[in-house]
């Protein structure tokens, strides 16, 4: 559960209404499959099955839930008991999970760890108490279905209301779609690394990086590059080559639109359903003040763009005055694409459109070098070295009894190693620093009331975030899920989780069951959060209470590192 409640103050009928008529308010796109379907209450009828879509002009099928893509918007109420029935029409086992929801293991939805899976043709009931309120979301936990359209919000309402007062209410849910199918997909991937990288170093950059910072700088950072056999533009493995960007399952040129009067708050519930993308969110001309960090509450912070790492959920409230369009604008990372949608005072509006920021380049502190472009010492040395470093959270917490850091060395299933992995926990991420804009970082989330475990932890877990981009492998510790024996919790036992990320990519880290408070520098107002962002070459740390026994799965939640070994079974007992 999370931590306990405090006064808020109680959201209107008229508000509510309001909102769950907004929500519902817009029928599917012609062609394109998808509507904003809402399903409240406590007893759900859910049928997975095959839904044809057309979201590029190109005849396709996904896997949907009651014949739309995205699934249905589920909205429950804390504290009520919700019993849902899942009925699986594929041609292929199935299932759910309830992503971030604190459920009991065996209704986690994760087949071979906490159930068998759903059969051809059966039906599985999942039954539990909603113990939480806030913003969450479901999808398949089998295969690539994720990929395929099996995906859902969830909006929890409060047993107690509000904290923050609001008259609109939206899902945002962004995700990605490919005409491809996910195995083609995974096979181009193994093929070629890059193959979905159209955004490689040409001529005309080295002229301009020559300019910049002269040849002998530019020519070493070419051949340093060069011989790691690795792109410094290599942001997302999957990119707008095959994707298509999507707001609650429309493309950009279809629009999505949710409607305001001016001078109303509404709140918007970013939801991060895709599967490789991780999107910076922005709406120009409108200040977002964020209030919700997957599910829980912060302290409300004023920003300008946020960037929302694949799984993640964020709530915020802006407060458009004018009666004009707004543009809510999902730029992939590597700005190799956008997801779009409108606020707006009437149907039929639409905002500008922003041009996209330039493609970020990768720098020494994403490959795990730190401060280190002073110090010479050849490719070989560097690569040589490991150094775990010393076990403490980025911002500065001491050391525990029984800190172990387990070996990692480079190999066929690991390409690099971070020499100096450093805290970047106060940066925005890269591509969003000095950009004129006001960014979220992670040191921005502080806790509405402290955590319900006061506890030092007992001991430190330190694992490390490998791959090998070549061949396409990814685990932790230089293993993957197949190689790598359970981690061991007793219950009720509080750790302390050290992550160190060897590799050049941005790895948000999911732990089903348990929450993942982040050491952000907010002492007991740790934000609580059940995905963790961690950029390339850094070292971050959370607190974890095992509270609740079962297998769980902790992993990777880029569907493809996933599938490709970045897995472990959680085991608390």
């Amino acid at each position: 559960m999370p931590p306990p409640g405090s006064r808020r103050a109680v959201l209107g009928r008229r508000r509510f209404v309001q909102g769950l008529a907004a929500a519902s308010s817009f029928a599917a796109v012609p062609g394109q499959g998808v509507a904003d379907t809402l399903l409240s209450g406590r007893d759900f009828a859910l049928a997975i099955g095959y839904v044809p879509v057309n979201i590029t002009g190109k005849a396709r099928t996904a896997i949907g839930v009651n014949g739309t893509v995205p699934a249905p918007i589920l909205r429950w109420r804390e504290g009520d008991t919700v019993t849902l029935s899942v009925t699986n029409h594929l041609a292929e086992p199935t299932s759910i999970h309830w992503h971030g929801l604190r459920v009991p293991s065996a209704m986690d939805g994760v087949p071979g760890l906490s159930f068998a899976g759903i059969a051809a043709g059966e039906t599985f009931t999942y039954r539990f108490p909603v113990q939480q309120s806030g913003t969450y979301w479901y999808h398949s936990h089998s295969g690539l279905q994720e990929q395929s359209g099996l995906y859902g919000a969830i909006v929890v309402e409060p047993a107690d209301g509000y904290a923050q007062d609001f008259d609109r209410d939206y899902v945002v849910l962004l995700s990605d779609w490919s005409d491809e199918a996910p195995e083609t997909i995974v096979s181009n991937l193994k093929f070629q690394s890059d193959y979905y990288n159209f955004g490689q170093r040409t001529v005309g950059t080295f002229v301009r990086d020559l300019r910049r910072d002269g040849l002998g700088a530019t020519i070493a950072n070419r051949v340093e590059w060069g011989t790691m056999r690795m792109s410094p533009t290599d942001i997302l493995d999957v990119t707008g080559a095959t994707y298509t960007y999507l707001v609650n399952g429309r493309s950009p040129a279809a629009n999505w639109t949710a409607l305001f009067r001016p001078g109303e708050r509404v709140r918007l519930r970013f939801i991060n359903g895709s599967s490789m993308t991780i999107f910076d969110v922005r709406i120009p001309g409108l200040a977002m003040t964020v209030v919700q960090a997957d599910g829980n509450g912060v302290e409300p912070v004023t920003v300008d763009e946020f960037r929302i790492g694949t799984a993640e959920t964020y709530d915020v409230i802006v407060r458009p005055d004018t009666e004009m369009a707004y543009t809510v604008f999902a730029q992939a990372a590597d700005r190799s694409g956008y997801a779009r949608g409108t606020l707006a005072p009437r149907a039929g509006m639409a905002g500008a459109v922003p041009p996209m920021d330039p493609r970020p380049v990768l720098g020494m502190a994403d490959m795990g070098m730190g401060d280190m472009q002073g110090m010479k010492m050849d490719h070989g040395a560097m690569h040589g070295m490991s150094m775990p470093g010393m076990a403490h959270d980025a911002m500065g917490a001491t050391p525990a009894q029984g800190t172990t850091t387990p070996p990692v060395k480079r190999g066929v299933e690991v390409d690099n190693v971070a020499m100096m992995p450093t805290s970047r926990i106060n940066e925005a991420g890269n591509g969003l620093e000095d950009n004129g804009r006001r960014v979220l970082r992670y040191t921005d989330l502080r806790a509405t009331r402290p955590g319900t475990d006061e506890r030092p932890p007992s001991r430190e877990i330190v694992l490390h975030l490998t791959g090998n981009m070549q061949r396409y492998i990814w685990g932790f510790d230089g293993r993957k899920y197949s190689e790598a024996a359970p981690i061991e919790l007793a219950r009720n036992e509080r750790v302390r989780i050290v992550l160190i990320n060897d590799t050049m990519m941005q790895h948000p880290i999911h732990l089903h069951g348990l929450w993942s408070e982040l050491e952000n520098g907010a002492d007991s107002y740790r934000p609580y959060k059940h995905t963790i962002l961690v950029k390339p070459g850094e070292r971050l740390s959370y607190l974890v209470t095992a509270d609740v026994p079962g297998r769980w799965a902790y992993h990777c939640h880029m569907l493809y590192h996933m599938e490709l070994g970045m897995f472990r079974e959680v085991r608390v007992a």
